[in-house]
């Protein structure tokens, strides 16, 4: 197990490092830092100045060194826009995407994966049929679609929910939370919803063809030759070995969730992580974009190494072929 975490650990150390040096180029080459903080008016001996300071002067293995040493300190630099830390505007916006994310992604493994077993264990059935028609359309229609017709819908037909922002906040002084207000569980249920219809469509279909394959396996006759009953043999022996890919999977889709659920954010004005970078993508702001390449990396790396060792947990075919 400790080898195994280590040689993860160590993977996991190459991608990161690989992902730093990519930005430290987009800091380098994307654009003139100096011509992005200084007006037209700043003269020559000052952006010489300015340019001596910031370091861009020295040889680019001290710059990846020096840029190095900032990341792990939490140092991403200033805006180009706002004139902030950027570690500071992550901060503020993080907690925003991150509950969306969960909610969406909790959603969509409290359907799927029921609505997947029960696709799987009758394939003919008029129910199975109706929630693969179901998880067909939810794989093909566009999010920003998905994300309008709600809207037009309950926000403005109906008028039960809105449309944009994240409600009424709780700051807890670290965490700012929308889950303590009735406003915030309101505003979050439809972007929540059009985040996750995707995740919860691909899901079910997963499950459902996990399950219909573990159903053929050996081991399920043989369950139903010693006269289990039929609840024992679906749940505890057909969907335990279905969830051990639907794990490694799943784990992905919440990685994929938080840093990319761009789209659902600029539809419903979500103040996230992903409104702040397609802010950013406009201004050419790149020490936002940047920290936030860096932040997608360390977010899917933390994610497939916890999967991994879930996976490792759960499977013993790993810990066999391990030892």
């Amino acid at each position: 197990m400790i080898f195994y975490m280590l040689r993860r650990l160590f993977q996991a150390g190459i991608v990161l490092l690989v992902v730093a040096l990519v930005a430290f180029f987009m800091f380098r080459y994307l654009g003139d830092p100096v011509s992005q903080l200084v007006s037209e008016e700043t003269s020559l001996a000052d952006r010489a100045a300015l340019r001596e300071a910031l370091g861009l002067n020295d040889p680019v293995l001290v710059q990846f060194g020096h840029f190095i040493g900032r990341v792990v300190q939490g140092e991403f630099g200033l805006s180009y826009q706002m004139g902030q830390p950027v570690g500071r505007l992550i901060a503020d916006r993080l907690p925003a995407s991150i509950e969306l994310s969960v909610i969406a992604f909790s959603l969509a493994l409290a359907l799927g994966i029921p609505l997947g077993v029960l696709a799987g264990l009758k394939p003919d059935s008029w129910l199975a049929r109706a929630i693969m028609i179901f998880s067909l359309a939810g794989i093909s229609m566009p999010t920003f679609f998905v994300g309008l017709m709600l809207m037009v819908y309950f926000g403005v037909e109906l008028n039960l929910l809105p449309t944009f922002g994240r409600g009424e906040t709780v700051d807890l002084g670290f965490w700012t939370t929308g889950l303590l207000t009735r406003s915030g569980w309101l505003s979050i249920i439809l972007p929540a919803f059009t985040l996750g219809l995707f995740q919860l469509t691909f899901i079910m279909r997963l499950v459902r063809a996990e399950m219909l394959e573990v159903m053929r396996m050996d081991f399920i006759r043989f369950a139903k030759a010693r006269g289990l009953p039929a609840r024992r043999i679906h749940f505890r022996h057909a969907l335990k070995n279905t969830l051990v890919p639907v794990m490694t999977i799943a784990g992905l889709q919440f990685g994929s969730i938080i840093a990319f659920g761009i789209i659902t954010e600029s539809v419903f004005q979500w103040p996230g992580i992903g409104l702040l970078f397609l802010q950013a993508i406009s201004s050419v702001d790149i020490p936002v974009i940047s920290t936030y390449l860096l932040l997608v990396a360390v977010i899917f790396v933390t994610v497939n190494l916890v999967v991994d060792l879930l996976y490792y947990a759960v499977d013993p075919r790993l810990r066999a072929s391990a030892s």
